[in-house]
């Protein structure tokens, strides 16, 4: 009946709906922001209002429905991000379907994979990312029907706006009207409107379940976006960060202008064009505008917000050097588990940050650090491993039950290290998990080792995450050669990039040793390996 003394709790004064399907949620909500501009592609300047996405999005759903789709059926959208897949989203939620944004930058084991986690009856896809994956999407079983946002398609195949945009031959023959408008009845708790991708330890993507509760709390949080301030974009529409966020500034009435493609001089120069006033980050492109000359007048940049890695404090003043009327840096800490975010320096009433911290905890969010070994609540300044109680916290993983990632009190184990002080601001030392993050992606090492183990002259593998101011980590491998093998560090970085998708490329290199370090059960010891670099990097010193 009384709070946990060794317990951050977050405020609890936010409402939200519990029963509603998030379809519904947003329709409603987006449409109190009528004909204001919701999205902006910054190459082309087409442009989407609030009114259009709506009414896109419930002739959409209706045109679903009549196709097939039904409650608790998967759709996959698979694209680069465009104005499109906005109303996607939303007439695929109303429906009571599940959304699963798949990456286009996949390879062709890792897009089975996923396909074969999710098993989506339908797809959304572009002409670009069909052309890349056909092969892949003509080969599982699950996909009964494609859609595509290009008019450009293969005989037969529908088409985006024969089915959301009233004109002649289109499926739809008249706007749907929203006072007739009702979303398919969903357990807001219980079903799932999302199904994402986190990589673990053992390699290959999960799938996490999100539900219409978890986003819907994301939305509803307070003080977590400014509407007033235009957001210029650069995450992918497959990233948490890059779907979540947007939903939640969508909701809150934000002009979004987005790239398809980041290039750091375009997106400078877009800044200054659109006299963009929020940034959305992370840290490999804030290092790279502090490193870099330019001329562009930047100065309508209020403020910051950077995920994925905390920033130094010397790396926050370089940016202040940049933008001369920047407030603050704002940092915030979270996980595709936690739908977006665990806490955040709230940017809403200008604030100051408190450096090295990644804010306070977020609404209806408790959070416990705990001993790793004895599982013991520790108080403020002792690390241990970070746990949290949400409704946003993830329904759990696609085959794992739930008692892996959750303790018996209901909190999800994060498998990240941190503390919290006496004013209560959470700050994140290291990671439990193996994982490595590289400019926001997480790459697990095991999938990487995994592929090198199947090359000939190759014994035993361990890799490791090499720390790098631009990107974070980027994956080194220490590997053990056959006897007898004449390998080279350029030959296992080709091997690694002509199989594995961009994050898992070896940047850091290779380094070739007599044995891999392992526990008595046969474990890899990579801090054992991480001690190695450290070593090497002193004797270089």
């Amino acid at each position: 009946m009384l709070k946990q003394a060794n317990c951050l709790y977050g405020p609890d004064d936010s409402m939200m709906p519990v029963r509603i399907n998030l379809g519904n949620f947003l329709v409603k909500g987006f449409k109190k922001h009528g004909d204001k501009v919701a999205m902006m592609n910054a190459e082309t300047e087409e442009q989407i209002t609030y009114n259009e996405m709506v009414q896109a999005a419930m002739n959409l759903a209706v045109s679903l429905v009549r196709l097939g789709v039904k409650k608790g059926d998967v759709v996959g959208v698979c694209s680069e991000s465009r104005l499109e897949n906005w109303p996607t989203v939303l007439g695929i939620a109303s429906t009571g379907a599940v959304i699963t944004p798949i990456s286009t930058a996949y390879i062709k084991d890792e897009l089975k994979h996923v396909l074969n986690i999710s098993k989506p009856g339908y797809l959304f896809c572009s002409k670009q990312t069909y052309q890349m994956h056909e092969a892949v999407f003509k080969s599982v079983e699950c996909i009964k029907e494609i859609i595509f946002f290009d008019e450009e398609r293969p005989k037969g195949a529908l088409y985006y706006k024969d089915l959301a945009i009233v004109s002649d031959g289109s499926m739809i023959k008249e706007n749907v009207n929203i006072e007739d408008f009702l979303a398919v009845e969903v357990d807001g708790v219980a079903d799932t409107a999302f199904i994402m991708y986190s990589s673990g330890t053992t390699g290959l993507p999960k799938g996490v379940m999100l539900s219409h509760l978890n986003i819907i709390a994301t939305c509803t949080m307070p003080d977590m976006c400014d509407p007033n301030l235009n957001v210029l974009q650069i995450t992918p529409w497959y990233h948490s960060m890059g779907v979540i966020a947007m939903l939640l500034y969508m909701y809150t009435g934000s002009e979004i202008i987005f790239m398809p493609k980041f290039e750091l001089d375009f997106y400078l120069r877009s800044i200054e064009k659109y006299k963009i006033k929020k940034l959305l980050l992370v840290p490999s492109v804030i290092l790279g505008m502090c490193k870099t000359s330019f001329t562009y007048d930047v100065s309508s940049v209020e403020v910051i917000v950077c995920g994925a890695a905390v920033l130094q404090h010397d790396t926050i003043q370089a940016v202040r050097s940049k933008f001369k009327n920047l407030i603050d840096v704002y940092q915030g800490y979270g996980m595709t588990e936690a739908t977006l975010l665990i806490s955040l320096s709230s940017y809403v009433n200008r604030q100051k940050c408190k450096p090295g911290s990644v804010g306070k905890i977020n609404y209806n969010t408790i959070v416990k650090i705990v001993d790793v070994e004895t599982r013991k609540p520790l108080g403020p300044y002792e690390s241990g491993e970070i746990c949290f109680k949400s409704p946003s916290a993830m329904k759990g993983y696609i085959g794992r039950d739930k008692s892996e990632d959750f303790d018996d009190e209901g909190f999800l184990k994060t498998g990240d290290i941190g503390y919290y002080d006496d004013e209560k601001y959470l700050f994140i030392v290291d990671r439990l998990k193996e994982l490595i993050k590289y400019k926001g992606y997480q790459v697990p090492p095991a999938e990487i080792e995994t592929l090198l183990l199947q090359h000939p002259g190759v014994r035993d593998v361990g890799v490791v995450g090499l720390p790098q101011a631009m990107a974070g980590e980027v994956p080194l491998a220490f590997v053990v050669p056959q006897p007898g093998a004449c390998l080279s560090e350029a030959e296992l970085q080709t091997f690694v990039a002509d199989r594995l998708s961009n994050p898992k490329h070896l940047r850091g290199g290779v380094r070739f040793v007599e044995k891999i370090p392992r526990n008595p059960t046969g474990k890899i010891l990579r801090r054992n390996l991480r001690e190695m670099l450290k070593n090497e990097k002193k004797t270089l010193d």
